[in-house]
């Protein structure tokens, strides 16, 4: 018999966490803890209001299941049971928990995957102005890969700012949907720059014209399973952000993982602004990613217990205390 329990949890950001469309200085997340005997798997998971959840919402979704949980529900009928999105994702991770801590074994023995390494994850520096995101590059002087969150206002000074404050990094410029009036020129602009991806420049399903130029382009908004793939590789995207709130787990992203591979397609590993128990299950899935960014916990005021360790931009595989 499992008990199951959901917790809204609330996570004060360090300052304030700026993309083209919001400004954020707490985030909210809903963990589901499963309880079987001695054993406990837990998972976390961040409604985001852009795919139209909240945190009542995905408490809804999960006690609507809630009987079928303590009844014994498979990993494999809850892919059906729920819609991918946050509130699977949250009971999908807090089973392989449970089902590693039942087993005795990690999960990514469970999931047939090689165990996970040390990697370096990007740091994101949110949306300011040209001279702040500057200011921002050279303080986070140790990472050698940053994010930069950039809306329709002074995009390109503001990567050309971050580039001549920090010539050794590499960016990934992150526009949240928002170049929909200046992509092509902001393209065109920044084909000599020091940039690995740019990521989501147009808004889901206006993606009629992308270039096709050296910079790969990365879907995040607009890839949610693994039946997108096909779709977006047509539109002329090269790269994939894989996100556990998105894709509904990590029983969903492995499979997707495996589908950007066969369609060659680059991969990112990557989340929502959550503590690092919402970060410990993609990194059992960290050797099919070309670049990492979960940074997600170095952006709150504070994280949960047994944290994952962060040495400078390196991000080392969750402990058992923690998931896994």
């Amino acid at each position: 018999m499992v008990k199951l329990f959901i917790e809204h949890k609330i996570w004060p950001v360090k300052g304030t966490f700026r993309i083209s469309r919001s400004a954020l200085t707490e985030i909210h997340t809903v963990w589901v803890t499963l309880q079987s005997g001695t054993h406990i798997g837990r998972g976390e998971c961040r409604p985001y209001a852009r795919y139209g959840d909240s945190v009542d919402s995905v408490i809804h979704q999960i006690e609507n299941i809630k009987a079928k949980i303590e009844q014994g529900l498979s990993l494999e009928d809850l892919q059906s049971l729920l819609p991918a999105g946050p509130a699977r994702n949250a009971v999908d991770c807090a089973m392989w928990d449970l089902r590693a801590k039942q087993a005795g074994k990690p999960v990514y023995e469970l999931l047939g995957v090689g165990a996970p390494k040390p990697r370096e994850t990007a740091f994101t520096l949110s949306k300011d102005t040209p001279e702040a995101m500057a200011a921002a590059a050279r303080d986070a002087r140790q990472y050698t890969l940053l994010k930069v969150k950039v809306g329709c206002d002074d995009s390109l000074e503001c990567v050309q700012s971050i580039c001549k404050a920090r010539p050794d990094a590499r960016l990934i410029v992150d526009a949240n949907e928002a170049l929909a009036g200046n992509f092509h020129d902001f393209y065109a602009a920044v084909q000599d720059l020091n940039i690995a991806l740019i990521e989501q420049p147009l808004p889901a399903g206006m993606e009629t014209d992308l270039p096709r130029g050296t910079i790969p382009i990365c879907a995040d908004e607009s890839l949610h399973i693994a039946s997108d793939i096909s779709k977006l590789k047509d539109l002329g995207y090269r790269a994939l952000n894989v996100k556990l709130d998105k894709c509904g787990g990590l029983s969903a992203a492995l499979d997707l993982m495996k589908t950007a591979r066969k369609s060659d397609m680059a991969i990112m590993a990557g989340c929502m602004v959550a503590s690092s128990l919402a970060m410990a299950p993609m990194m059992m899935l960290e050797s099919f990613a070309d670049y990492i960014d979960l940074d997600g916990p170095l952006l709150l005021a504070k994280d949960c217990d047994n944290g994952i360790v962060y040495d400078g931009p390196s991000m080392a595989p969750p402990r058992a205390l923690l998931w896994g």
